[in-house]
């Protein structure tokens, strides 16, 4: 190499697994933070900022953050935040996945890691090409597509940009599918009880997002169905999260589990399949104040399924969705 020649690294690949993110405390300070920058998204929320932002900085960011806080504190760990926890738990499993010239690495689209970083230090590292992961098995503008934006911006800042692909949604995928099946029976035969029902709850959006051309609602009915055959049994499909007065998508989680006990369903069971990592939205709202709402309208027994999360299941099949997306780029064995 010519002296003054800038370094150039040898060429390796890299795999960004994303996730959605959270704050980097369970402080009010924190998750202000948080919520600032999550809702300011116009993917996340589709009303002009002229109006939005006024309640958004006069109103939510003023009163929701203290309550939001709490919730964390109910499930964070000594590692931090569950969310966080897990993808870089579900990175490092993969570390060694794909040989030696394929670094694996992890960020949040809000909050840190954050995307951006990310990217420079793999740019940095020699990443000439790189898999965008974000680990979101129904695709929704709102998780999917920001996450690939906040890349895409990064990107255009470069003068040298490494050659992209991005993991396509994996709703309907056998490898998924199977996945799934294989957690929930292995955890349903530890139950002491076998559940009338089985809800498969997913992170509810705005109704008006399936009338604006947003697959999510198509991806997690059809999950949900396949899933139920491959169990040999229908599941419930529910909406969870919903926030403020739009209609969301239905049926409502919450509402479902206050309605069961009353039509003789007294031991259900719930897996959330639309999160590949548990989070503030499962371990608290799901296993914690869901729990409540069914016991509270007359349930008798109640079970949250945890997600594949780093088990062995869930990142063998994330080692084999990820190997077929790097086809074509890793080096012949």
């Amino acid at each position: 190499m010519k002296a003054g020649h800038p370094v150039i690294p040898p060429p390796r690949i890299g795999v960004l697994l994303i996730n959605l993110g959270t704050p980097q405390d369970a402080t009010p300070a924190a998750v202000r933070t948080y919520l600032a920058e999550f809702l300011s998204d116009r993917r996340v929320v589709e009303i002009p900022p002229l109006v939005w932002q006024p309640i958004l900085r006069g109103i939510i960011l003023r009163t929701r953050p203290s309550k939001s806080a709490h919730a964390y504190r109910q499930v964070w760990t000594d590692e931090g935040s569950p969310l966080a926890a897990i993808t870089a738990a579900q990175a490092a499993a993969l570390r060694d996945a794909f040989g030696a010239e394929v670094l694996v690495d992890w960020a949040m689209r809000y909050g840190r890691p954050a995307i951006a970083d990310r990217l420079q230090a793999m740019k940095q590292a020699g990443c000439t090409r790189i898999l965008l992961a974000p680990l979101y098995p129904q695709y929704c503008a709102a998780t999917t597509a920001t996450a690939n934006d906040a890349a895409f911006r990064k990107l255009a800042q470069m003068r040298w940009q490494p050659a992209i692909r991005t993991l396509p949604p994996y709703y309907d995928d056998p490898r998924y599918i199977g996945a799934l099946k294989e957690s929930v029976e292995a955890q349903l035969a530890t139950l002491d009880f076998t559940p009338d029902a089985i809800l498969a709850s997913f992170h509810g959006m705005p109704a008006r997002t399936l009338q604006l051309g947003d697959p999510y609602h198509c991806h997690c009915q059809k999950t949900g169905r396949l899933l139920g055959e491959a169990l040999g049994r229908e599941l419930i499909v529910t909406f969870q999260s919903r926030f403020g007065r739009a209609k969301w998508l239905e049926p409502y989680t919450d509402a479902t589990l206050a309605r069961l006990p009353g039509e003789g369903v007294k031991k259900v069971a719930v897996v959330a399949p639309g999160f590949s990592a548990d989070c503030l939205e499962t371990l608290e709202e799901l296993a914690i104040r869901g729990k409540d709402q069914f016991l509270a309208a007359g349930g008798e027994a109640f079970a949250y399924l945890p997600c594949l999360n780093a088990s062995e299941i869930g990142v063998a099949m994330l080692r084999a969705m990820i190997g077929t997306e790097l086809e074509g780029w890793l080096s012949p064995p």
